[in-house]
């Protein structure tokens, strides 16, 4: 029996605002509210909403054949509890079902797990507890931001203790070898690839309804026939995608609900059904070690960074930022905090690409690459200077960690010897009213 691991991303933008250099020590926040609301509403009406609802009946109508699995950022929930809670509710009520599985992802769908490791545990460890919070699962499998990923993270991600980890079935990763099967990570052998196939991931996110495509229409039966049709030691399909692709990339007038709805039928038809991606790690073991030494991710043709880190501007952004990275943790500042998981967000350097991509891209605020990039840097700028005036450089690291230490352990003492005074009054005032008793 084939099995597909079906599995949707949910992340919003927290928008940057119009910053203009003359902003720089003057006004320090950075967002947009009123786009985040808009963009917010007109994403969950689109496409969540309607994808969801489809999604839920098919977990009621088909409680033997169909599973589906979600990976939600901290700032796509951030967004959804502020404007479309229902939206959390309706993953709950999918969630009863005992069907659907939450990934892990670091909280801002950022690029931390390339350059700073202890950023990257913080982030995938906040957005964990939050996922505990919301639906009761502590994720076992993990999906980096646009699923970037090598050896290098492999190995830290291990250390985290997940059992799996999705990313790109990648040509030049894979050569001849199938994304159909589980591979693992050669230096932790315990954590478990799983990799998208991004042709029948395609087919449906990117080429549904275009009429151009050989493929089209692209018909429920006929999809399941074909993952039917691979060789039989070929047991497992990941059909990965973003949750916008239903009702935004792929329109609803495409019926592409339609097609959707009809996936469980003519899987059981076909002797197929879904299991969620920790379900596949359990009952696929490994057929070998896969070595990715350089990133990978699913964006654009070339499967790589360049989308986030192809030209000067968005490598600069990027040093700059992550080179406070160790301060920004030591430090442990609230509103610190507050913008540093927001500017870390991948789409802000994806805003500054000058690639030629798959999939149109919006910009939003930014007329082209240079304008995202001199926005963002106005913002850093002013970020930066937060950081270096609460923490100076001429403090090192070591330094500022010790001196921090000193700090909160005397604001521990502090707050011991306020509960024993405390204590002591309460005493004091039992002792008084036993007196006051006596004496009456």
């Amino acid at each position: 029996m084939k099995t597909i691991c079906l599995y949707f991303e949910l992340h919003l933008l927290n928008h940057l605002r119009r910053y203009r250099f003359f902003d720089i020590g003057t006004d320090h926040y950075y967002y947009d509210d009123y786009e985040n609301e808009r963009s917010a509403q007109q994403l969950v009406d689109a496409s969540y909403r309607p994808a969801l609802n489809t999604l839920h009946a098919m977990l009621e109508q088909y409680p033997d054949v169909f599973s589906v699995a979600f990976s939600l950022s901290g700032i796509g929930i951030e967004q959804l509890e502020q404007y479309a809670p229902d939206i959390i509710e309706k993953l709950q009520a999918m969630n009863a079902t005992g069907r659907v599985e939450f990934l892990a992802e670091p909280y801002s769908h950022g690029l931390a797990s390339l350059i700073a490791p202890d950023s990257f545990a913080a982030e995938v460890k906040r957005q964990s507890d939050k996922i505990y919070e919301l639906f009761g699962q502590r994720p076992s499998v993990l999906r980096n931001s646009s699923l970037i990923y090598d050896d290098e993270i492999g190995r830290h991600i291990a250390r985290m203790g997940f059992k799996g980890v999705i990313t790109e079935g990648a040509k030049h990763v894979l050569g001849w070898r199938s994304p159909h099967f589980v591979y693992h990570c050669p230096s932790a052998p315990k954590l478990h690839l799983l990799l998208r196939d991004y042709i029948f991931s395609d087919d449906i996110s990117l080429r549904f309804s275009n009429p151009q495509w050989e493929g089209y229409p692209l018909l429920a039966d006929r999809f399941m026939q074909r993952i039917a049709q691979l060789p039989d030691e070929e047991k497992v399909v990941n059909i990965f995608m973003n949750l916008s692709a239903i009702g935004v990339a792929q329109p609803l007038s495409s019926h592409i609900t339609d097609f959707l709805q009809a996936l469980p039928q003519y899987a059981a038809e076909n002797d197929i059904r879904f299991a969620t991606p920790s379900e596949v790690i359990s009952e696929n073991p490994s057929v070998g070690p896969l070595a990715i030494p350089e990133a990978i991710s699913w964006l654009d043709e070339e499967r790589d960074l360049s989308p986030f880190l192809g030209n000067t501007m968005q490598r600069e952004a990027f040093d700059k930022l992550y080179s406070v990275a160790e301060r920004v943790q030591i430090a442990n500042d609230p509103h610190i905090n507050e913008d540093w998981v927001y500017l870390q967000a991948s789409d802000n350097f994806r805003f500054m690409s000058t690639k030629n991509v798959i999939v149109d891209e919006q910009r939003y605020i930014y007329s082209d690459p240079f304008d995202a990039f001199t926005n963002y840097m106005n913002i850093l700028g002013d970020f930066l200077r937060r950081v270096q005036a609460l923490y100076p450089d001429d403090i090192d690291n070591e330094e500022l960690n010790s001196l921090l230490t000193t700090i909160r352990n005397q604001g521990d003492e502090i707050e011991q010897k306020n509960r024993t005074i405390s204590r002591l009054q309460a005493k004091v005032t039992k002792l008084r009213n036993t007196k006051s008793k006596k004496e009456e």
